[in-house]
């Protein structure tokens, strides 16, 4: 058991409460082995908490904050379990993360001048050709 004999437990029901998470949340983010090692079970089957798991939904929720998937997020608290700091691994996920922020960026800016040039050259009367061969003439262009 990885959680101290003499440690506070919490169930799941006030786990969700203090971190203003659902229960069905705290369960998932358990089931894909995010909590480990801060969750046991009790006899009757039951999800004990100690006191660590709060420390590690504020890491997960800040983590998706910043834009981080749940299996990056698992990654980082791998390294973290094996007694190492997770901080260079983070940075890799950051950096990355910033690399494909940066690809939509530019995508986005590519779409917004497309879009704005079809704006700058909206007709609100196209021609009766260009009605009868496309749906909205100023967006389907002959």
């Amino acid at each position: 058991m990885n959680i101290a004999v003499s440690e506070k437990l919490h169930k799941i029901g006030s786990v969700a409460a203090c971190s203003a998470l659902s229960v069905k949340t705290v369960r998932y983010y358990d089931e894909m082995g995010l909590l480990s090692p801060a969750v046991e079970r009790s006899p009757a089957g039951y999800r004990l908490f100690g006191e660590a798991v709060f420390n590690r939904l504020a890491f997960i929720k800040r983590s998706q904050a910043l834009g981080l998937s749940l299996q990056e997020i698992k990654d980082i608290l791998q390294v973290r379990d094996r007694g190492e700091l997770p901080c260079s691994e983070a940075k890799q996920h950051l950096t990355l993360k910033v690399e494909e922020i940066s690809g939509q960026i530019a995508a986005l800016e590519t779409l917004k001048r497309e879009l704005q040039g079809i704006l700058n050259r909206w007709q609100e009367q196209p021609s009766p050709a260009s009605i009868s061969r496309t749906i909205c003439p100023n967006i389907q262009r002959d």
